[in-house]
């Protein structure tokens, strides 16, 4: 086999090749590390801030998608008597940007709000819950039904967290910087 030559205002073949070979490699590292798709699944493990300032932490997901947690929120109708209240909660193992759902109890209220929603991770990297939630609220009469439930959203985003040693189980011995 004779090598490549080239015409007149032509590179020889080999060049070509190597170029375009080139060429297609460096589009494939942008196409791979272009943030929007990225492979970094999005985790639900972690503490957690809304837009309203409520904060909320997610403990380990375990295999079959189940979660517990608690939830501090920043509103309520008796704001003086707002105290931490449990999550339960359940996810989609299965993908990239899992669906979940979770159910509040709150302590200081007689009412339950549920939640649910996905974990995107956004084309700068950064990890965001988008939710819908419903709270029922008790009321003493059924003519009153009408009137107790609420339908909202949130966006939650992680937060930095700096835990104090001496105490590292309590949800509120940790200084919360938001990202």
């Amino acid at each position: 086999m004779s090598p490549a030559r080239s015409t007149a205002g032509c590179p020889p073949a080999a060049e070509m090749v190597h170029a375009t070979s080139s060429l297609l490699l460096l589009l494939l590292s942008l196409a791979l590390l272009a943030p929007g798709h990225s492979a970094r699944k999005c985790m639900l493990t972690g503490k957690w801030t809304n837009d309203l300032g409520s904060n909320m932490t997610i403990g380990a997901v375990n295999d079959r998608g189940e979660f517990s947690g608690s939830y501090l929120t920043a509103v309520a109708d008796a704001p003086n008597n707002i105290t931490w209240s449990p999550l339960l909660g359940i996810q989609n193992n299965t993908v990239r940007q899992p669906t979940f759902g979770f159910t509040v109890r709150w302590n200081f209220s007689e009412s339950t709000s549920v939640f649910v929603g996905q974990c995107f991770i956004d084309r700068g990297g950064k990890e965001v819950l988008k939710t819908k939630w419903l709270q029922r609220l008790s009321v003493d009469d059924i003519d009153d039904d009408w009137k107790a439930t609420r339908v909202g959203n949130n966006d939650f985003t992680r937060m930095h967290t700096v835990q104090n040693e001496d105490d590292l189980a309590s949800p509120t011995s940790a200084t919360t910087l938001e990202c």
